[in-house]
């Protein structure tokens, strides 16, 4: 049995950025790491976008940023600049070419090839039984779950953000290469928040996503078939190549993920409840998490990243909205970006606003959902 300091479970994003932070800090040299992946080579499988202000460490690797936004409801067509943030792009293909790149030049990891089938806790650490025989570690960071994520689902509400992306190249120019559609509601929505959302690369050739917030996912068909006639009725454009394809379905909760924690076993990633509640996006707050966590392995301090602060109260509002009035989804996006300037929506959707800020965005999101909404979930938390 092969002996570790340290397991990480998963070469996701979550798995990449940790392997990698810890590699390159001078605290784990002594230490032995092991990076377990099934699929080191995925391919190009998924988009992750994120927003800031000036250079940050990750622009070697964007494949395209924007400074202006579009939204788009039945009022029509509004952009706004997002100046001094810039909307960033990373391609799946990219990150994992240059961050295991990295992991591979660092001396204190290894990348095991091999499934983690299970996690068996004891007196003597954690042993990890694997596709590849047994591997012992003091402590586990993992990626992935192997408790059933029912128990971990409450008291508060669970919804989805899922999705079917095309990229897709155009036989005529029919795309703004200046400027992401952040959401488009101008759609049919039956009886769920429902959204394009389109990221540009020139006037022929765009990753274009049919995106819903509900409780439950859709048949692969009926994605592909909004998506179609979105390009061939909206954009007026039937005549096109599908270049890659992507698929997704991230957890919208306030829930608890560390409660499946332990002492040796903590989740990271999606896994660990890292992804932003209310909106799906998860590449940021993974690459903060990371941050954090590698400063309290060192510290000693708590190794869960979740937090109950008054963004978490934010987005418990927002999900219950959701969660009771799910055709109405749209009615919140159009209050706060028809009222209010996009760089501040983006820094409350980070949790960079100050509390007068908060009450700004807050007042213009309709009140009666709102502030029923509200009410009940203060009660319930606080319960």
């Amino acid at each position: 049995m092969q002996q570790f300091d340290y397991i990480i479970v998963g070469g996701g994003a979550s798995g990449l950025l940790l392997a990698e932070a810890m590699g390159n800090d001078s605290w784990f040299a002594a230490k032995r790491i092991a990076l377990f992946e099934t699929e080191p080579d995925k391919g190009n499988d998924r988009t992750w976008c994120f927003w800031e202000a000036g250079e940050g460490r990750f622009d070697q690797l964007v494949y395209r940023q924007w400074d202006r936004l579009t939204f788009q409801d039945g009022a029509g067509e509004l952009t706004q600049p997002i100046g001094p943030l810039r909307y960033k792009m990373l391609r799946g293909a990219d990150f994992y070419r240059e961050w295991y790149g990295r992991v591979a030049g660092s001396s204190n990891v290894e990348l095991v090839n091999a499934r983690v089938e299970s996690l068996e806790e004891g007196p003597n650490g954690i042993v990890a039984h694997t596709s590849r025989g047994l591997f012992r570690a003091g402590q586990v960071f993992s990626s992935v779950s192997f408790q059933d994520a029912g128990t971990l689902m409450k008291p508060y509400p669970v919804l989805k953000q899922h999705f079917i992306g095309w990229r897709v190249k155009t036989s005529r120019p029919v795309f703004d290469a200046s400027t992401p559609t952040f959401m488009d509601f101008g759609i049919a929505q039956r009886g769920n928040t429902r959204f394009m959302y389109i990221l540009p690369f020139g006037p022929n050739e765009a990753l274009v996503e049919y995106t819903l917030f509900s409780g439950s996912l859709l048949p692969d068909a009926e994605y592909e078939a909004a998506l179609a006639e979105y390009l061939g009725t909206t954009l007026g454009c039937a005549d096109y190549e599908i270049l890659e394809r992507e698929k997704g379905s991230i957890p919208m909760t306030c829930n608890d993920f560390s409660a499946a924690d332990s002492r040796l076993i903590t989740h990271i990633g999606i896994a660990g409840g890292w992804a932003k509640p209310s909106t799906g996006y998860t590449f940021w707050n993974s690459v903060q998490n990371t941050d954090r966590l590698v400063r309290a392995i060192k510290t000693g301090g708590d190794l869960r990243m979740w937090r109950k602060d008054r963004f978490w109260y934010y987005d418990l509002v927002m999900l219950e909205v959701l969660a009771r009035e799910n055709a109405r989804g749209s009615l919140i996006f159009s209050g706060m970006f028809r009222k209010l300037p996009a760089p501040l929506i983006l820094r409350f959707l980070h949790g960079q606003t100050s509390v007068s800020e908060d009450l700004r965005v807050i007042a213009a999101c309709p009140k009666g959902m709102f502030l029923k909404a509200a009410w009940y979930t203060l009660i319930k938390s606080l319960a």
